[in-house]
């Protein structure tokens, strides 16, 4: 078709007076053009595979932004949530607010008559039984705010007239505005409730304290910081004593004190402590520093070549010293999540993992609630299902582009099959790194509602209370009564504990 055409452009009529050199000339001509034409076409297809390549490619980060952004903010499959199963019929017995919450203060308030009333039957004057009928409700005491003046008695002596001052009480800021109950309660109102310190001025300012300064607040906690800080010295030492610990990090704004905007904030820890630590740098080496003493065998993380890097430097100075070297063990949840992403784009393959990893993630459960020594028996249930993907992974990678999110998720899956299903052998070794992930929680929506810090002391600060009132949560500690006596402790010369500790001190 494409010679027919080519031909076209010399008449017919024309081409036979063509003497027979002419027309081998012609044909070559016409040969070589439409070389040039194949050439070109190719060039052309292969440049369109290319677009679209690129096209699939941008369209399915659009699709993952767009789930990040207004998808649901919980991991699970919306379509296989149970049914909540319908009330039995009865009446459901409500129980008293003063069994239902022991801890709080019980004020009896009689209700009595100044005037007796008379009887309905004989008009007579009524007397008090003695009986009553009992109800309960709650109630609330609004924040006081007092101001307390302090007189020092000043004592002489009537011979030598020497005189002596009673000596003030010990506080976290001696001559300072504020008591150590309040700056206590500012502290834990930003780093426990996640109140901004602005806030926290207003709420002040409704309930009679107007004009309370801000940055006065912040201040204090700067000083409680610094007054607890033997405590948080503790929580690294109780994590060098552990053999599994988790690790992660997030990014954290520093506003204003830094050339350097972009610091992160770093996690690590284990079943009775957290640690936090703010640095300006996402580099292995903070991980290295936190792990070179400790007596960590595993490390559950994120695949971030940081936490690699940091075991494979320390692994070096343990196998001279011939002591245990660190393992790397992955989150399961990382690998579960990039499944969940490809779902839009690949429905069929997701499906294939997303409903294995929810049989996997069944029998976790199951396995927590079972005797230490049958967790193993559980997970052994696990295997097959773990093989079952890795074989499906391997089979189908090939028949996708590279670029595609269900490619992506495979190659993460294979390769770091090992370290994500290590834990199958071993029932001290968590499934994921959900327990870090957690506590970083609330770091991370402090970060989203005041920013950022102004300062390096600030970021300092973040760290030491971050760590001690999430060190409280994972302990079932109240972080309130918990710094409460930690500083009355430290007033009377005595070691810090952390909340671990504050614990075995209760008992």
């Amino acid at each position: 078709m494409i010679q027919a055409k080519l031909f076209e452009t010399v008449p017919v009529h024309r081409f036979s007076l063509l003497s027979k050199e002419e027309q081998i000339q012609l044909f070559d001509l016409q040969q070589k053009t439409i070389e040039k034409f194949i050439v070109e076409i190719k060039r052309l297809r292969s440049q369109n595979s290319e677009l679209e390549d690129k096209a699939f490619y941008i369209d399915e980060q659009f699709i993952a932004i767009k789930n990040k952004l207004f998808g649901r903010s919980s991991e699970k499959d919306p379509s296989s949530e149970r049914k909540k199963k319908p009330r039995t019929k009865g009446k459901k017995k409500v129980q008293l607010p003063s069994l239902r919450y022991p801890d709080a203060p019980l004020i009896e308030r009689d209700v009595t008559l100044e005037v007796l009333p008379p009887c309905s039957c004989c008009g007579k004057e009524m007397n008090d039984s003695g009986m009553t009928n009992n109800s309960e409700y709650l109630t609330t005491i609004p924040a006081q705010y007092i101001v307390i003046l302090q007189k020092r008695h000043i004592y002489e002596c009537n011979d030598c007239e020497t005189m002596k001052v009673a000596p003030n009480p010990p506080r976290i800021k001696p001559g300072g505005s504020y008591s150590d109950e309040m700056i206590v309660d500012v502290a834990t109102s930003k780093y426990c409730d996640l109140i901004p310190i602005e806030r926290y001025s207003a709420i002040a300012g409704r309930e009679g304290l107007k004009n309370i300064p801000p940055h006065s607040l912040i201040e204090q906690t700067h000083y409680l910081a610094d007054f607890v800080e033997g405590g948080y010295d503790k929580l690294k030492t109780e994590l060098s004593e552990e053999e599994v610990l988790h690790a992660d990090e997030t990014p954290h704004k520093m506003l204003e004190g830094s050339r350097k905007k972009d610091w992160y904030l770093w996690g690590f820890s284990g079943q009775k402590a957290c640690y936090f630590e703010i640095q300006n740098t996402r580099s292995g080496s903070v991980a290295s520093n936190f792990l070179k003493n400790s007596k960590c065998e595993y490390l559950m993380s994120d695949v971030f070549s940081g936490y690699a890097k940091a075991i494979r430097d320390i692994n070096i100075d343990r196998k001279k010293l011939k002591k245990a070297l660190i393992q790397n063990i992955y989150c399961n949840a990382h690998a579960r999540r990039k499944f969940k992403e490809s779902k839009d784009k690949f429905p069929d393959d997701s499906k294939f993992f997303m409903d294995l990893y929810k049989k996997i993630y069944r029998l976790e459960r199951i396995a927590k609630e079972r005797p230490p020594d049958r967790v193993l028996r559980v997970r052994r249930l696990m295997a097959p299902l773990f093989e079952k993907m890795k074989n499906h992974a391997y089979n189908n990678y090939a028949a996708y582009s590279s670029k595609s999110s269900i490619a992506k998720a495979m190659s993460y899956f294979l390769k770091n099959y090992k370290e994500l299903t290590m834990f199958l052998d071993n029932k001290d070794l968590p499934i994921d790194n959900n327990h870090q992930e957690a506590l970083l929680r609330n770091p991370v929506i402090g970060r989203k509602t005041w920013y950022g810090t102004h300062s390096k002391r600030g970021a300092k600060t973040a760290a030491i209370l971050f760590s001690l009132v999430e060190s409280c949560k994972l302990n079932k500690v109240n972080p309130r009564e918990y710094f409460k006596k930690l500083v009355n402790s430290l007033h009377f010369g005595k070691n810090p504990f952390s909340p671990k500790e504050f614990n075995n001190l209760e008992k």
